[in-house]
């Protein structure tokens, strides 16, 4: 009789633990497909706007999507928002693929900033001189206390081709140094030309 009795308790426990793994197989499977799109992002960048590398900033603003159900970020513990490359910028480059696998992702390489989630928020951020020069868009990530993504919001569309801003890479070049190295070119002709007419004067010379 006490065996029937517990019947119903051991299937209980069965119950939670299967729910358990399975929301734990669902956590660890880390795919971008099965991630929610719980986040409004806006970037300043107007769609198409060149922002230089090492100059520029870009002003990134995020929050919950109002349409979704009171309680969908409770789990949010910290945002970490990211510069992404576009298709266009990825094509014929293995290095920056974007894979649905959120731990082999090459497509968001750039932090902006990490912090904890305080709901609407917003950054102020000047490009790195290291970004190369390419088309790009902003992607925010929400985490839980575990450092498992939960949501995600964009300032593109899926197909990533709206809202795009290109980034100008810093050329490590200065005014000065080039004029300097054209002053330095021009004086090593004149100087060329200089030493063949001396020598043709030294050979006439000679030759008398």
């Amino acid at each position: 009789m006490a065996s029937t009795a517990a019947r119903p308790l051991l299937l209980l426990a069965s119950a939670v633990v299967l729910a358990s793994f399975l929301a734990t197989a669902a956590h660890a499977s880390g795919l971008f497909s099965t991630l929610p799109k719980t986040l409004v992002v806006t970037a300043s960048p107007t769609p198409g706007a060149v922002v230089k590398g090492g100059e520029d900033k870009i002003k990134v603003t995020w929050g919950l999507n109002k349409s979704l159900p009171a309680g969908t970020d409770d789990k949010y513990k910290t945002i970490k928002v990211k510069l992404c490359y576009a298709p266009v910028s990825q094509k014929d480059r293995p290095w920056r693929k974007t894979v649905d696998h959120l731990n082999k992702d090459k497509t968001c390489q750039f932090k902006i900033v990490a912090r904890p989630y305080a709901g609407n928020d917003s950054v102020e951020w000047t490009v790195e001189k290291d970004a190369p020069t390419g088309t790009y868009f902003v992607r925010v990530y929400a985490f839980d206390a575990m450092d498992g993504e939960l949501g995600y919001g964009e300032t593109t569309d899926a197909k990533k081709t709206t809202n795009l801003f290109q980034v100008e890479a810093i050329s490590g070049r200065h005014a000065t140094l080039d004029i300097v190295s054209i002053c330095f070119s021009v004086f090593s002709v004149v100087s060329l030309f200089g030493f063949f007419y001396n020598e043709k004067r030294k050979g006439k010379a000679e030759s008398k």
